[in-house]
């Protein structure tokens, strides 16, 4: 008995290896697996690209050598494949044409100058060398004194509209920029005046920010950066992938026309991550005016038109950020019925006569005369649109986890707005869906909102006090029904984060730590753009001016009303800590380089670090960096291909709670207005890269 029970396991036993067997092989043929070697041996720390045009877009997966420089890139789509090998330190690889199951030695040769490793850096670091005015020279003393703009008050200022005024619509420090391309060299006398044109380019958008510095203290900037990198200077070597940054795998697919300026992207309802799983993922081309869709499963990509209810003179009036396409369309929002919700212009920017005189609650709030983008929705079922107007301007959007699916929305110099989605479902009534709330400042500390003085005007301690400025990110808070945003203009240095109560339309406002003696100057901060919150109900927002991931904890503040409550008042509330990268020649206590488009909370582990993990762009070093708040640590998950990844909104979908790492991932667009500007020139387009990270750089 028992000699027939072992040879039944033994049986089974070779059954359960046989299968395991066949399915490791059968695995083994959708990888490329092999090593990365070079005369030393192998090398760590190396992006190996694995791309093909097999497909019906364009299609990349990117993965990153082991210790011993092995590599697997796993789950490849049947089709033929370059690959080859990009490190820092390394000359570009040779390219192979290869086919998923197949094993490669890929050898690379160590770069023979620091001007050869030097080209694959990302942007940042070459940015870092642009040499800052000293703070000695600030205030700026204008066009008669010392070139500097005399509305540039302190250094921090200067800086910020080096970045956030410069990179709006592109990165900085990228080939494209930090050089003079041949034609335009020869074609001019002087760098300085090669420079002089190009800010004229774009409809000249980059002639405002560079007047804002100061236009010849700012030529010479720009003429002494490039002229010292084409004569050779170069920047210190980055780091390569370390630790867990050497479990990423980045899978790309190409999802606009060479011209389409896709401004954000969006995967799954943010409430609930776990919806639509392997589900198309969308895009809004903004300079176009149009929907951008890619089925990752079926690697397709294709774009429909943004209606509005009243047009302009041609569909195709402008591919530029300037012109702002037909629709104008900015960022999207999925909710739980399987809609895109997104802020577009739908009409003329002039309102209808409800919104300045009427007996809607918000009107007799504060009536608003114009908006320059409403919203609309795209049915995904159907592929149907509808718009939607509003009285308030749009710009960011995010829903409320309330009854009502109510949206709240940024983009309005003086009030956050809202929709309930419910009523507007139930009704198909704009007018009586909508809300609004000026924002307005207990400073006389009743605990109400009453009489107030103007934003123009100086604190009453009688009165409270109305406050304006462009509302840019937003964020509704779970925990108690308030919502948060940021006013990154007009008061661009600190900035500010604003708390607005929707019932009472109470308001407060907070500023990074700046020009106090409550924090050492080392921990000074500005610049907050987007913002976000935790499942704990922290809110996040990433400092693009002085290079911070940041977060603010309320509940810390001693003051939240009254007279001094207009920003400076709870330094206690915020934590800083710095996101990698050099700092700015001639910045001391504030100025990484980097540039923070953006920030997202993974609250739910869609990536793969952990819940309640803050991500930010690192819009000018080709990555998306990960705070680790257990850890005390920043993660820096970098595109090295093609180089200027440049992003703005992030987006974490969840696809099989069970399936390990391959159910999860983080979303995140090529997002430069200058499509142009990144490696390979004209005719590249915009991807949409999945983020993931394994268990170890060899996981399938």
């Amino acid at each position: 008995m028992l000699k027939s029970v072992r040879l039944l396991f033994a049986k089974a036993m070779v059954l359960v290896i046989a299968s395991v067997a066949a399915s490791v092989a059968m695995a083994a043929n959708d990888n490329i697996s092999g090593s990365v070697r070079s005369a030393s041996g192998g090398e760590a720390g190396v992006w190996v690209i694995a791309e093909t045009a097999d497909l019906k877009t364009s299609y990349r997966k990117i993965v990153v050598t082991d210790d011993e420089g092995n590599f697997l890139v796993p789950d490849l789509p049947k089709a033929k494949y370059s690959i080859w090998a990009r490190g820092y330190g390394l000359l570009d690889s040779d390219k192979q044409t290869t086919r998923p199951g197949k094993k490669v030695t890929i050898d690379v040769t160590n770069a023979a100058t620091p001007q050869e490793a030097a080209k694959v850096y990302p942007g940042n670091y070459w940015f870092s060398l642009l040499e800052v005015p000293p703070e000695r020279e600030f205030p700026g003393t204008g066009a008669d004194g010392n070139g500097i703009s005399e509305s540039m008050r302190n250094q921090a200022l200067f800086v910020d509209r080096l970045k956030d005024g410069c990179q709006l619509c592109h990165q900085m420090g990228n080939q494209a920029t930090r050089e003079i391309p041949l034609p335009m060299r020869d074609t001019f006398a002087s760098t300085r005046e090669a420079w002089d044109e190009r800010l004229k380019l774009g409809n000249g958008m980059m002639n405002g920010p560079t007047r804002q510095l100061g236009k010849e203290r700012a030529l010479d900037v720009f003429t002494d950066w490039t002229d010292r990198i084409m004569a050779g200077e170069v920047p210190v070597q980055p780091p390569r992938p370390d630790g867990v940054e050497q479990n990423i795998v980045l899978t790309q697919w190409g999802w606009s026309n060479p011209a389409g300026f896709v401004h954000d992207n969006v995967s799954t309802d943010k409430r609930t991550p776990t919806m639509y799983p392997k589900g198309q993922l969308f895009g809004v081309a903004q300079g176009q005016g149009r929907l951008m869709i890619t089925n990752p499963v079926t690697h397709e990509s294709r774009e429909i038109p943004i209606p509005r209810r009243v047009s302009v003179g041609g569909e195709e009036r402008s591919t530029s950020y300037a012109g702002g396409g037909p629709s104008n369309p900015h960022n999207p929002m999925m909710d739980d019925k399987n809609r895109v919700w997104m802020t577009s212009t739908i009409r003329p920017g002039k309102n209808p006569d409800w919104c300045m005189e009427s007996d809607h609650p918000s009107v007799k709030r504060h009536p608003i005369p114009g908006s320059g983008r409403q919203l609309s929705f795209f049915d995904v079922k159907t592929e149907k649109f509808t718009l939607v107007d509003t009285c308030f301007g749009t710009h960011h959007l995010q829903f409320a986890e309330d009854d009502n699916d109510t949206l709240y929305v940024s983009g309005d110099m003086n009030v956050v707005g809202w929709v309930d989605t419910k009523k507007y479902d139930e009704t198909g009534d704009e007018r009586v869906s909508q809300g609004w709330c000026p924002t307005i400042l207990d400073t006389n500390g009743d605990g109400k909102i009453g009489e107030y003085v103007e934003p123009n005007e100086p604190v009453d301690p009688s009165k409270d006090k109305r406050i304006f400025g462009f509302g840019y990110g937003i964020i509704p808070n779970h925990f108690d029904g308030s919502v948060w945003f940021t006013r990154p203009y007009p008061n661009m240095v600190p900035g500010q984060i604003v708390r607005v109560d929707p019932k009472t339309c109470m308001t407060e406002q907070y500023q990074p730590p700046f020009e106090t003696d409550a924090v050492p100057k080392a921990l000074w901060g500005h610049g907050p753009r987007g913002v976000d919150i935790d499942r704990n109900g922290l809110i996040w927002t990433a400092l693009g001016g002085s290079g911070h991931m940041a977060s603010f904890d309320r509940s810390k503040c001693k003051v939240m009303n009254g007279p001094t409550a207009t920003g400076q008042h709870c330094p206690e509330g915020w934590s800083l800590h710095r996101t990698p990268g050099p700092q700015m020649k001639g910045v001391e206590a504030y100025g990484n380089s980097d540039f923070h488009y953006y920030v997202w909370v993974d609250q739910f582990n869609a990536l793969g670090l952990g819940e309640n993990v803050p991500v930010t762009n690192g819009s000018t070093s080709d990555s998306l960096i990960a705070w680790l708040p257990d850890k005390k640590e920043m993660v820096v998950l970098r595109v090295p291909y093609p180089l200027g990844f440049y992003t703005r909104g992030l987006d974490g979908r969840i696809d099989d709670k069970k399936g390990g790492w391959k159910g999860r991932g983080l979303w995140a667009s090529t997002n430069s207005v200058a499509v142009w500007h990144a490696e390979g020139g004209r005719g590249m387009t915009s991807d949409i890269i999945q983020f993931q990270i394994r268990p170890n750089p060899l996981a399938d």
